[in-house]
Order: structure tokens, then C-alpha cells, then sequence
């Protein structure tokens, strides 16, 4: 006996729409025996883990953070796999950025002015398209895969990072301690209400870059290629689009994009360049974009949703005494569940006995 994915005539256009709402109800549901068998009450584990981050006020604006560079980058994420091109190396992107970005203020620490942060955001960009150019530039040049390039040059980053932090741009006033000087005022992003919490502007730029990158997948001949070669790159191709064009286009709007993160991450949360800036945005933001089903608007619940399960392990640590890394086991049960989830509705499981099989090729 095999096990054999039979494509659907007509794959149910309501279970599409409930395919999120049921990988979440299903994650609750495995998060729950998860629960049961570290020996928590499962209600009282799920409350801690889900609705406890949610009833202080610092919390919703520890949230704002959090969301902020999964929006971000899962808007640039959709553009790519809708186009059928697969970048796994957001984190690297996002690293990047945040190093090219934060070198305005780290080398020129008396340029303040209100040019300093729209350079800063600006080279950011750059770092990041910069560091998705080249799986583009091997996947269109050599034909090698841009899963295994773009994942690989995220521990390349991560590495120089580590190296920058700890040499070359550290602070010689840090007591050897690795980390930048701390950013000028003029050199941070603001907060949007400094006296209530740490909320900052990244949020607003993830959701003007949201709504942007939907205007342009709706209402221009970019979008409309975006569409045509994602879902028949023979038709594209047909059609006159070029398969080159758009894989560049793709991971430079989705590099610059994690760049900006990167650096709205070093910038306002952080305010100086340190080994580590990321928790592993790039990699989540990956859930993100498809429980947004790769829409930029869906994005933007999804990157709250997904913000959740960092401040949920943080507060489950705490409240119950567990590991702060069962968000990660939350993030990935539900990229296990959409994915199923999706595919089920595309196929249906057949099952494929040996015998019958072999009966059938004897009769042919």
C-alpha cells in the first residue's frame, strides 16, 4: 500500500478562506496535549501563553514591536513565492540591513541631523537588496537553487555580524563588551507615544509598506506579472514577461524590505548594533506570509498573531516555569498545520493497494 496526493477538480473556495482559521484551532488543539504531557493545566497554559501577554499595557506595545519586522518582512516574502521564487534568507536580509544602516551613525556619530534617520533607513534598504540580489544573480545566471543559497548566506551574515560587534565597530568605552556605541537621539526612531511604552514608527512603515506592495500586486503591470509567471511561467513567458526580470525584482523588493526591519529593529528597539539583533524574524516571518495566505493586508493579522507567540513564551517561562522555546514549537506547529491544511485542499489522500495495482497492469 502507498499513499498517493490526487490533485482536486475544483479545490473548495470556502475551505480556502477557513484554511487559517482551522491550522489555528488545530495548533490550539496540538498546544493543548503539548501542555498536558509537560504535566500544565491546558487551560490555564493556553491563558498564560495567548490572553495573559495581552492584558498589560506594556504588553500590547511590546506586541507593536514584535509585529513591526514580521509584517515587514512577510510583505516582501508574498512577492516572492507568488512569483515562484523561494526566499528562505529573509534573516540574512534583515541583518544586513540593520549592519549597512547603522554605520551612519557608528562611523559618522557627529552627523546628526534630520537627514540621519532617512539615510539610515535608506542604506538599510540597500543592504538588503543588496545581500537578495545574489541568490537572484546565481539562480539566474547558474541555475542553482535559491532555497539552498539565500539559507546559506543567512549564517554567512549572521557570522559577520558577530564578528563587526565584537571587532572593528565595537565600542572602546563598552568595558570590552560586544556592541556599537549607543545611537544619537537623532539617529533612533521615535516612539509613538513616548510616555506610554516602547511602541515605535516601525510599525507605521510596516503597514505603509503593506499597503503599497497590495496597491502594486492589484493595479499594476508589475503585480499582473507577479501573478502570471507565480501561477504559469509557460504563459508568462508567452505573454512576454521575463522570468530574469522578475526573480531580481523579487528578491530586491523582498531584501529591501527585511532591511528595512533590520534596521527599524536596530534603530528603535535596540539603539545600537550588537551581536545578535534578531530572534529569528526572518525565519518566522516565513509563517507569517502564508497564514497571511501571501497577501500583504493578511500579513499584517498574521504578523500580530505570530508577535503573540514571543510574548507568549516569555510570559509562559514566567507563569508556568517552562522553556521560553515553546513559541518556537507554537511557530512551528502552525506552519505544519497551514501547510497541511493547504494542501489538503488542493489534493485528497488516495490510497494505492499493491495488489489491486498489479491486478489492474495484468488485466491491461
Amino acid at each position: 500500500m502507498r499513499i498517493e496526493l490526487q490533485k482536486r477538480p475544483v479545490p473548495s473556495a470556502l475551505f480556502a478562506v477557513l484554511s487559517p482559521f482551522i491550522a489555528l484551532g488545530l495548533t490550539l488543539v496540538a498546544g493543548a496535549i503539548l501542555f498536558m504531557a509537560l504535566g500544565k493545566n491546558p487551560f490555564d497554559a493556553l491563558y498564560a501563553f495567548f490572553i495573559e501577554p495581552l492584558t498589560e499595557m506594556w504588553s500590547i506595545h511590546e506586541l507593536t514591536v514584535k509585529a513591526a519586522p514580521l509584517i515587514l518582512i512577510a510583505v516582501g516574502l508574498s512577492v516572492c513565492y507568488r512569483s515562484n521564487n523561494w526566499n528562505i534568507g529573509a534573516e540574512g536580509q534583515f541583518i544586513m540591513g540593520g549592519i549597512l544602516g547603522s554605520l551612519v551613525p557608528i562611523l559618522m556619530p557627529g552627523f546628526q541631523s534630520w537627514l540621519t534617520l532617512p539615510l539610515m533607513l535608506l542604506l538599510g534598504m540597500v543592504g538588503g537588496a543588496a545581500w537578495g540580489a545574489i541568490p537572484a544573480f546565481l539562480k539566474t545566471r547558474f541555475n542553482t537553487n535559491e532555497i539552498l543559497t539565500s539559507l546559506m548566506l543567512v549564517y554567512t551574515a549572521q557570522l559577520f555580524l558577530d564578528w563587526l560587534a565584537r571587532g572593528v565597530l565595537r565600542d572602546p568605552n563598552g568595558n570590552n563588551f560586544p556592541g556599537s556605541i549607543r545611537f544619537p537621539q537623532a539617529a533612533r526612531l521615535p516612539e509613538i507615544l513616548p510616555s506610554q511604552g516602547s511602541a515605535h514608527y516601525g510599525l507605521l512603515l510596516a503597514i505603509l509598506a503593506a499597503l503599497m506592495v497590495w496597491f502594486m500586486l492589484r493595479f499594476t503591470l508589475n503585480g499582473f506579472e507577479v501573478r502570471v509567471l507565480g501561477a504559469n511561467p509557460r504563459a508568462g513567458r508567452f505573454a512576454g514577461f521575463s522570468q530574469t526580470r522578475m526573480t531580481f525584482f523579487a528578491f530586491l523588493l523582498s531584501g529591501a524590505l527585511a532591511g528595512l526591519a533590520g534596521i527599524a529593529e536596530v534603530s528603535g528597539a535596540i539603539g545600537q548594533l550588537r551581536e545578535t539583533i534578531s530572534p529569528g524574524y526572518g525565519f518566522t516571518a516565513i509563517i507569517v506570509a502564508f497564514l497571511g495566505r501571501l497577501s500583504p493586508l493578511g500579513a499584517i493579522a498574521a504578523g500580530f498573531m505570530l508577535a503573540l507567540t514571543y510574548l507568549g513564551g516569555e510570559a509562559a517561562q514566567m507563569t508556568l516555569g517552562i522553556s521560553d522555546k515553546v513559541g518556537r514549537v507554537f511557530q512551528g506547529l502552525l506552519l505544519f498545520f497551514v501547510l497541511g491544511c493547504d494542501t489538503l485542499i488542493t489534493y485528497r489522500v488516495r490510497l494505492v493497494w499493491r495488489k489491486a495495482a498489479a491486478g489492474a497492469g495484468g488485466q491491461a
